[in-house]
């Protein structure tokens, strides 16, 4: 009998008696799971699908700050997306890293530690709404481990809020700042939805609901929300309509409130006013475009500020409350196209998800990949997973997922590449591994059985597998796709290695053509083209497999700021080759400087010598560190 026919086998027998047994114990639940799984396409599939890109958001979680790099509020948001991830798919791998940011982060801090303010303590500062992020991520913490200091501090930062709710100004509304320059939509959708949380959360609560109920009276009749049932950002001083953008999430937050604060009181008109929202963000003249959910600063000749990055994300999240809420085929169908369009159009190879949902790009505006539109992008991924955990699922990735080829002028390439699988469920899963390589290349293995023990979703099982891809001396430059196939019992998933064959290195970064060779970003940060930073302890490498018979090799970059470039032949032990040792906050020092990397160009390993390269900050207490625009190397073979 041949390897497919044993694995059909294998699994076609692990099924039924997984089937068999789970039926037998719980009949109700495979009955439930059935029918969830007809309303739902491929629930197995859109766990898996949240499952990489949440490891791939929380790869740049800073566990020493306990934080996303260099956002606070956007750090809020990113972890009260991983609380959503882990409650609705019961995997709890992260509850240690909530655990962690609440307990270093709920100090006192000057301005410039974590956010541009000063923080006052209790995840208080002077920017209100940032605030109310705050309380809504201890909510979500709280509802996953019930722990009350959770609880606690959703209501002390609530108290703290409530500071600012004034009815001498166009007669009530919470001020946005602690200046109270401006009373605006998103921070009274974040007060109406914290406010009826925290009724739902503790028994007997009157004080609460009241606040809530005043609150959501007092936005209805703002004159916020316009004639198309669309939210524009605030109010002027004359407390009207300030016409300004109507952001996805000031509309999700406005239908996120409404909805909590309708499980408080159960009265239908909230409701009514909730759907009105709903409907009025992708009818006609929208937040839609061909069918997907696109900021104004989504448009091919602007790029979303680091603010704008994170705004469709919350508003998938309260998107996935109205589905839940109200099991609207048409709402359901929505979110299932936002989480399409991402996963299809939107990912790269390494399964990061971009800012615009659709895909789109330009040169002078590219899309932009990071841990927040990553944040962002994965809200609508969990939503997308049936609200019943399905029993089981699957997942794989490959590492390196964009592996670069600097050929030899003879001779082949290999690749080292390991395809990593995790499971959950509760029966063991045997799986067939096959990869899929270019015509002319060679991948070894091609064929692998793959073993995993799940033991429930808290903890996915995990297995790793080493392959081996030769690329010929022949191979054209571009990019050519190694596909990895996980098949086991019903289940499937395929993952991608984008390989980059190049015999130059010449690049800006801050775009698609950088993050080949960007080894490790580490924390550092990119706001644009030709913009890669790393401020205080970060730092980024870059990684030049040059070619086997290379004898020298020179690199420049163009530079600027209070940069230390050192470099390696094996990333562990390095050498400074370039510094600047005056403070330099200005620019003023750009300009293009080159590198002699012959000395590191040791014994050619797998095809080729790679050369390592790392920019940080050599005066890491101001916060100026290396920037560098352009990289280009110079090859003599």
């Amino acid at each position: 009998m041949n390897l497919v026919a044993i694995r059909s086998r294998v699994q076609t027998l692990l099924a039924v008696a997984s089937l068999t047994a789970l039926a037998a114990a719980c009949p109700a639940i495979a009955a439930e799971q059935t029918q969830a799984n007809a309303a739902q396409t491929d629930g197995p599939t859109a766990m898996a699908r949240a499952r990489v890109a949440a490891d791939v958001l929380m790869s740049s979680y800073d566990p020493d700050k306990a934080w996303f790099p260099s956002s606070w509020w956007n750090s809020a948001v990113a972890l009260q997306t991983i609380g959503d991830y882990m409650q609705r798919t019961g995997d709890r791998r992260y509850l240690g890293q909530l655990n962690n940011t609440f307990e270093k982060d709920k100090g006192v801090f000057p301005a410039g530690v974590l956010s541009g303010d000063p923080l006052l303590g209790n995840f208080t500062s002077r920017a209100i709404d940032d605030s109310e992020w705050w309380g809504l991520t201890w909510l979500q913490a709280y509802d996953l481990t019930h722990d009350p200091k959770y609880l606690n501090m959703a209501v002390t930062i609530a108290n703290y809020v409530y500071g600012y709710w004034d009815t001498s100004t166009c007669g009530g509304g919470v001020w946005w700042d602690g200046e109270r320059t401006y009373k605006n939509a998103i921070t009274n959708g974040l007060w109406i939805r914290l406010t009826a949380e925290l009724h739902n959360r503790i028994p007997g609560d009157t004080l609460w609901l009241g606040r809530s109920k005043t609150a959501w009276t007092w936005f209805q009749n703002s004159g916020m929300i316009n004639a198309d049932g669309q939210v524009n950002d605030g109010l002027t001083n004359a407390c009207t309509n300030n016409g300004q953008n109507v952001w996805s999430y000031n509309q999700g937050l406005a239908i996120g409130g409404g909805l909590e604060l309708f499980r408080a009181t159960r009265d239908p008109k909230i409701l009514t006013s909730v759907r009105r929202l709903a409907d009025a963000a992708i009818g006609p003249n929208a937040l839609v475009k061909d069918g997907t959910l696109t900021e104004i600063c989504d448009a091919t000749d602007q790029t979303c500020d680091d603010n704008g990055k994170q705004f469709k994300g919350i508003f998938m999240r309260y998107w996935t409350d109205l589905v839940d809420t109200t099991h609207d085929r048409r709402y359901a169908s929505f979110l299932d196209q936002q989480a399409d369009s991402i996963w299809n159009n939107d990912r790269d190879a390494a399964g990061r998800l971009g800012t615009r949902w659709s895909g789109a790009t330009s040169d002078d505006h590219p899309n932009v990949f990071d841990w927040r539109t990553q944040a962002s992008a994965l809200s609508a991924l969990v939503g997308n997973v049936p609200t019943l955990t399905p029993l089981a699922s699957l997942a794989a990735t490959l590492s390196p997922a964009q592996p670069v080829i600097m050929p030899a002028a003879s001779g082949v390439t290999t690749i080292p590449i390991t395809l990593s699988s995790s499971a959950t469920g509760f029966f063991p899963l045997l799986a067939l591994a096959s990869v899929d390589a270019p015509s002319g290349w060679t991948a070894t293995q091609r064929a692998s059985l793959v073993r995993l023990q799940p033991r429930g979703n808290a903890i996915p099982a995990s297995s790793t597998l080493p392959l081996k891809v030769t690329v010929p001396g022949t191979a054209t430059d571009g990019h050519h796709l190694v596909t990895a196939n996980l098949v086991a019992a019903g289940l499937r998933f395929s993952t991608q290695a984008d390989v980059l064959v190049a015999h130059a290195i010449n690049f800006d970064t801050g775009t698609v053509d950088e993050n080949p060779w960007l080894f490790d970003p580490a924390n550092s940060q990119s706001n644009g083209v030709q913009n890669r930073f790393a401020d205080g302890n970060a730092h980024f490498t870059y990684r030049f497999p040059f070619p086997a018979d290379t004898t020298s090799a020179h690199v420049t970059l163009t530079i600027d700021a209070e940069f230390l470039v050192q470099a390696s032949t094996d990333n562990e032990h390095w050498t400074t080759v370039l510094q600047e040792t005056n403070p330099v906050t200005d620019g003023s020092n750009k300009a293009d400087r080159t590198i002699d990397l012959t000395p590191f160009l040791g014994a050619a390993v797998d095809g080729s010598k790679p050369v390592y390269l790392k920019v940080s900050d050599s005066f890491p207490n101001d916060g100026w560190g290396g920037r560098v625009y352009h990289v280009k190397a110079t090859i003599v073979e």
